[in-house]
């Protein structure tokens, strides 16, 4: 796996990591619909500490996710846009948002989280598997 490369839309927040996905998920929840302002988040979760920022440093929203735990939403002061999730429920993870990858020609699902939360009208596939709420956590 080549170096994990992105950022924001107007370019301030970059960041890199050199560690292997270890899951990409989507995510139905209720706040990532709300914090990307569409049906859900496609989230690519990689080892704590293997994300280096460059650039500016993103700010931070804290939240309390649907889990109940807490949840610090990292985004681009400048354009808005969301970059990072992490989770309170996944200590020794971070959750890039997929959409500011430079490439995201290898994405593969490989679950769908929250679906209890998901919009009705949304059809899934059925070769990716769901989950109602949390993931199971290891």
């Amino acid at each position: 796996m080549p170096t994990i490369q992105g950022g924001c839309l107007c370019g301030a927040v970059r960041y890199r990591a050199d560690a292997a996905p270890l899951m990409t998920a989507i995510c139905n929840c209720k706040h990532c619909q709300r914090q990307t302002g569409t049906a859900f988040s496609i989230l690519v979760a990689i080892p704590k500490g293997a994300l280096v920022m460059e650039g500016a440093q993103p700010n931070t929203y804290q939240d309390i996710g649907e889990s109940g735990l807490p949840v610090l939403r990292r985004f681009c002061s400048k354009c808005g846009s969301p970059i990072l999730s992490e989770l309170a429920a996944t200590p020794t993870m971070d959750w890039i948002k997929a959409g500011t990858l430079d490439d995201t020609s290898w994405l593969q699902p490989q679950v769908n989280i929250w679906c209890d939360s998901a919009q009705p009208w949304l059809q899934m596939s059925d070769a990716i598997p769901r989950i109602p709420r949390n993931p199971p956590l290891a």
